[in-house]
């Protein structure tokens, strides 16, 4: 606890107190009158549809019907409640062919939902559900004015509501919020919300988006999310750019330079077959796609991202690494589990790496299937879920709860080589809580034809297992004198081999989505001493 408690700042804890005791009023007051929209709003990101008939929602790949739960049954998943409040399908995939159904749930919402009460009038969902109802707005359909009124009555809740003891994504969201609605409507008020959006904005870009475009939560999907509220924002204010203050010209100009930035991270990010790694918190469908954003950004008028395939792409503030040579592209991670004060989406996952071969994806983080604070949720978050060394049988940092992070890895000593071969070593302190001075060092050797992967443990090692989780597609041979093959469909065969361990073969589970689970294995070497070799080789010419 005090590991965890002694990294915060003082807002966030002060902070939650404030929030837990002190509830504001609600004010019904009619809404400010509406903005008239001067600029050509551009359509945005389109998630997947959730909306699959009147009252019949799909999120978390679990369908569930309204008529038998409500908005607020408690019997069903947190996360699962909060999707449902967001009201993202008003933007997705063929949302007008939905028209009369997203007109009807609205109105139901606001009849059903009274203010300030329930999962629904939480910050987060609300500050989601405002940005949704202002954007399909803008994208040509009519509010009626109960939503209207429902939308001030939700932006004045939010603005005492607002998530300084979290900060990070959710402070983000509520901000961009207040900006949106400060854009929507027009008047005193709807100013002030605007100044303040602004205002938080100001300082939250600049913190949460580093200087080489990783969000910094140093999540994979979480960046996604924060890139497309990002370009949603450019969107709105250029789409109301007579709205803003000449004090915020110099601010938001920079965005645009942000958002070039966050999509060559991105893009570095991913892997061949488009899509996000899995470092920290990520799974796919939580946020708009790669390729959608990049479509996106393109019909902003922003240029095309300038990520190029080179050997060596160094993202050195957020701390990862993509390496590509031949056939294989591989991401590892080298980087802090976060922010200090803000580590809620880490996973004891320093040291791990993906890689991709002939387009595949081979070698492959567990993912995140759930929010839930249970042992499925700490077994996710842990360092056995994840390509790297377990010693002792403890995690490289001491996930807790749902979101909690107390003692945690410090990667140290990186070191880049490009020759022949692209080299990579790194150390991180993780286990020196378990005496002895303990650390693992890892170093990554890649060529066309193969990657080494050398761990030595320095220091008193008592267990150690190094963990190599495999994508549900990669057929596992017989485990014969520490060696075995490996068949990825319409790939050439793979070899890996280990020295100072005894390998062994697992089932596993893999979790690219919410709510999804899928069978897997994973090879685990037992280490025999303090250094392990692990060899993986594959024809190039195929």
């Amino acid at each position: 606890m005090w590991n965890t408690i002694r990294y915060l700042k003082p807002v966030q804890v002060y902070g939650r107190i404030w929030f837990r005791f002190v509830t504001p009023r609600v004010d019904r007051r009619a809404a400010p009158p509406v903005r008239r929209v001067k600029g050509a709003w551009v359509s945005g990101a389109r998630r997947t549809p959730s909306l699959l008939g009147p009252t019949r929602l799909r999120f978390l790949n679990d369908t569930l019907d309204l008529a038998g739960h409500g908005w607020d049954d408690p019997a069903l998943d947190k996360l699962w409640r909060y999707n449902l409040h967001y009201f993202d399908d008003l933007n997705a995939t063929g949302a007008a062919d939905r028209e009369s159904w997203h007109r009807a749930l609205l109105e139901r919402w606001v009849r059903e939902n009274p203010p300030g009460k329930g999962t629904a009038w939480e910050p987060y969902p609300t500050s989601l559900r405002i940005a949704n109802w202002i954007k399909w707005a803008w994208s040509g359909n009519s509010l009626s004015q109960v939503c209207v009124d429902s939308l001030a009555v939700q932006t004045r809740w939010l603005s005492n509501r607002l998530e300084k003891h979290l900060l990070g994504n959710h402070l983000f969201a509520n901000a961009k919020a207040l900006v949106f609605a400060g854009l929507f409507f027009t008047g005193p008020e709807a100013a002030a919300w605007l100044e303040r959006g602004l205002g938080i904005l100001a300082t939250e870009v600049p913190e949460q988006i580093l200087p080489d475009g990783g969000q910094f939560e140093r999540s994979t999907m979480y960046h996604a999310v924060a890139l497309e509220d990002m370009l949603d924002l450019c969107n709105a204010l250029a789409t109301h750019a007579a709205a803003i203050d000449s004090r915020w010209y110099e601010a938001v100009a920079l965005w645009r330079t942000n958002v070039g930035s966050m999509r060559t991270w991105l893009a570095a990010m991913c892997h061949p077959d488009g899509e996000i790694g899995f470092f920290n918190d990520a799974a796919t469908q939580i946020a708009p796609s790669p390729a959608e954003l990049e479509r996106y950004a393109q019909q902003l008028g922003l240029p095309a991202s300038d990520h190029r395939r080179v050997p060596v792409t160094h993202l050195r503030e957020s701390g990862y690494v993509r390496l590509e040579q031949g056939p294989a592209v591989a991401l590892l991670d080298v980087a802090p589990v976060g922010p200090d004060h803000l580590p809620a989406h880490a996973h004891a996952d320093t040291l791990s790496f993906e890689l991709s071969l002939f387009g595949r994806r081979i070698f492959v983080n567990s993912g995140t299937s759930h929010y839930r604070v249970d042992a499925e949720r700490l077994r996710q978050r842990g360092t056995a879920a994840h390509n790297t060394v377990v010693l002792d049988g403890a995690d490289s940092s001491e996930v807790w709860s749902g979101f909690r992070v107390g003692r945690r890895a410090r990667p140290l000593g990186l070191e880049i080589v490009q020759g022949d071969a692209l080299f990579v070593h790194c150390t991180h302190d993780g286990y020196e809580r378990l005496g002895g001075g303990t650390r693992h060092t890892r170093e990554w050797s890649l060529r066309a034809d193969g990657l080494r992967v050398r761990d030595t443990i320095s220091g008193t090692l008592r267990h150690g297992e190094a963990w190599f989780h495999l994508h549900p597609s990669v057929k596992v041979g017989d485990v014969e004198s520490n060696k075995v093959r490996l068949q990825a469909a319409n790939a050439p065969a793979i070899e890996f081999s280990v020295e100072g361990g005894r390998l062994h073969r697992r089932p596993a589970t893999w979790h690219p989505e919410f709510g999804a689970s899928l069978p897997a294995l994973c090879l685990v070497a037992e280490l025999t001493g303090p250094e392990l070799q692990t060899t993986i080789t594959w024809d190039p010419s195929v």
